[in-house]
């Protein structure tokens, strides 16, 4: 996780984020969003989950470093991708420190796997935002949009060994049915569910497609409705505590969201974890999936 330096609205990211709002001005801002970050960091830790933290700095213009995972994945077999950003600012996230970073905490990276230079066509692929990864199942989600290439996707399941499922989602703005930005924000699987906004994908093939995938792994289908997804109760991530106990991560707005019967059925697969993020989310556009890169790499011997 990247503890924020200069948290903001990022202007470069709102043409086709339509969950962000202006922020109230840049020293309170951070400031709410170095707090809201530190509290989520405490909760974690509290509840055994190991948690590395890296601090962002101020000689670049970075207002959302705070979501690393669109930037970085880390692989079982020592693999690092690296991934093409769609707007300019966001680039100056990608850092050779934050992987010495890495491995002083005990991990081994033996390759990169860069897919930058794709920048250079306006193609683009954002990590595990673009991607919703079933690393068991090895297979990659993902909602094609302005920031998610279908033909990089396909590019990085050659390279990793996993098989695409493609499909479209949208959200209503004003009116219209536009491309939701990022796969992770309607989507999340965990090790024996899902939690997914169907509704959002309007094509019905796609999503009888997708249903069927989620099903032939086992997985028990938990649907949302747009108006939770407006409210990030898609944007959830299962981690395991230290004694390799599930826990589904999210903010106190995708929590709150949900109704009994969807907490009680995750209540049956794991513990949930919810903190409030409310100046993240509304800023930025992004909830706690997106503060979070897991690192699968091997440790170090």
């Amino acid at each position: 996780m990247i503890r924020p330096a200069n948290f903001n609205y990022n202007d470069q990211t709102a043409s086709n984020n339509y969950y962000q709002k202006r922020g109230i001005g840049l020293e309170s801002v951070n400031e709410n969003a170095q707090k809201e970050f530190d509290l989520l960091v405490e909760k974690l830790k509290s509840n055994g989950i190991n948690v590395l933290v890296f601090d962002d700095d101020l000689k670049h213009e970075t207002p959302s470093a705070i979501f690393p995972n669109n930037w970085i994945s880390f692989h079982s077999n020592g693999d690092i991708a690296i991934y093409p950003m769609f707007a300019i600012n966001r680039r100056l996230e990608r850092r050779e420190d934050v992987f010495s970073f890495v491995e002083n905490k005990g991990f081994n990276i033996k390759n990169v796997v860069d897919y930058t230079s794709a920048e250079d066509e306006n193609l683009f692929l954002e990590g595990t935002g673009s991607m919703v990864l079933d690393r068991v199942n090895r297979k990659a989600y993902c909602s094609i949009s302005e920031r998610s290439s279908e033909d990089l996707l396909i590019e990085f399941c050659e390279d990793f060994q996993y098989t695409p499922v493609i499909f479209n989602s949208f959200q209503n703005v004003e009116g219209q049915r536009l491309a939701i930005y990022h796969t992770n924000v309607m989507m999340c699987v965990a090790e024996t569910f899902a939690i997914v906004c169907l509704d959002s994908i309007d094509n019905g093939a796609q999503r009888k497609s997708l249903t069927n995938h989620l099903i032939e792994n086992e997985k028990e289908i938990i649907e949302i409705s747009e108006d939770q997804l407006e409210n990030f109760s898609g944007n959830m991530l299962q981690l395991k505590d230290s004694s390799g106990n599930p826990i589904l991560v999210m903010s106190e707005s995708a929590h709150k969201a949900l109704n009994k019967g969807q907490v009680d059925k995750i209540q049956k697969h794991c513990k949930l974890l919810s903190s409030p993020i409310p100046t993240i989310e509304r800023c930025e556009g992004g909830s706690v999936r997106c503060m979070i890169a897991e690192v699968f790499l091997p440790i170090s011997k």
